[in-house]
């Protein structure tokens, strides 16, 4: 497990997106998802759900932005395509995992990730590669709370990693009978690395035990964090790829609310979303759907209330000297 302080949520922060920020427009990423899961009983770790998402899918989430995704383990369902490779054998360790996805890969800058990283979002992705391009290291990777390198959230030169995995390879050979990175540790390639550190205690929290999957579980229920959260999974389910303004939608239901009746706030908000459908979609199309029925909703809550236009006095809605209508459908 990697430490976790919930204080100051640096992997949720307004960083730019990946490829909109001051680094590389194009990348590729190499998802590691093959371990054994040992400290969770043998586990299927990378399916294992926090929010109602694998977290396999939630890392997916947070590089949708890159030009290959790799995924190193046995094929499953995910909710975005990707790659898949394997290392030869299976279960050969996360450098000979690495080996293989990076063959796969063909962009200056590849993205490292471990599969069960419940809190990376896309800005943290965006961090490390701005703070790639920005200088002439190797690779930039995140450090926990507690100050460790977290080789597995990283942004690397793919040449650089070419580089020493070929060496770690050649020293293999020379030195037994195994010309291959089968059960190598993750330091020895990493210490042949010039590095940059980028704090982020959250981010970097990775879920090795049932107790991190516990505090994972928790951490998205709570109030700062539970309505983003349940956004997100939504999407994934539904296969939408749209950001909108949720403030927007949520004074809509509102509106709607306290201006018609209780349960006119989820059928408005569901008719928004029909009719910025049938307009093309996008954000712009929810945002002047939820604008005309604002407008309906003020105006239906100031008819019942009176103070719309109309006769100053007397019966709302009635001038002083009308005969009410009383057909039917009046």
């Amino acid at each position: 497990m990697t430490a976790y302080e919930p204080a100051g949520d640096p992997g949720a922060g307004t960083d730019p997106a990946p490829g909109t920020g001051p680094g590389p427009t194009g990348y590729d990423v190499v998802v590691l998802a093959g371990g054994a899961a040992r400290r969770l009983g043998g586990a299927d770790k990378p399916g294992l759900r926090v929010g109602g998402r694998a977290l396999l899918d939630r890392v997916l989430a947070a590089c949708a932005g890159a030009r290959t995704t790799v995924v190193v383990a046995d094929p499953r369902p995910t909710a975005r395509p990707v790659t898949w490779a394997r290392e030869d054998p299976p279960g050969g360790g996360p450098l000979a995992a690495l080996a293989a996805g990076l063959r796969r890969t063909t962009a200056e800058h590849v993205v490292v990730l471990s599969a069960d990283l419940p809190f990376l979002a896309g800005p943290t992705v965006g961090r490390l590669l701005s703070a790639l391009a920005a200088g002439g290291a190797d690779g930039a990777l995140l450090t926990d709370a507690d100050g460790r390198d977290q080789p597995l959230v990283a942004a690397y030169r793919a040449s650089a990693l070419r580089r020493e995995l070929a060496a770690l390879a050649r020293d293999r050979e020379e030195g037994t009978d195994r010309p291959d990175l089968t059960g190598l540790p993750l330091r020895r390639l990493t210490g042949a690395l010039r590095l940059t550190r980028v704090p982020d205690a959250v981010a970097s929290f990775d879920c090795d035990t049932w107790d991190d999957i516990a505090t994972a579980r928790a951490r998205i229920r709570e109030h700062g964090h539970v309505l983003d959260e349940w956004i997100s999974a939504a999407k994934d389910e539904l296969g939408i790829d749209l950001d909108v303004d949720t403030k927007v939608l949520l004074d809509l239901a509102r509106d709607a609310a306290h201006g018609v009746a209780r349960p006119a706030a989820p059928l408005t908000t569901f008719l928004v979303g029909y009719a910025a459908g049938r307009a093309g979609g996008g954000p712009e199309a929810v945002a002047e759907t939820a604008r005309k029925a604002a407008a309906l909703a003020l105006r239906w809550a100031e008819e019942a209330a009176g103070t719309g236009a109309g006769p100053a006095k007397g019966k709302p809605g009635v001038a002083p000297d009308a005969t009410p209508d009383t057909r039917p459908d009046a």
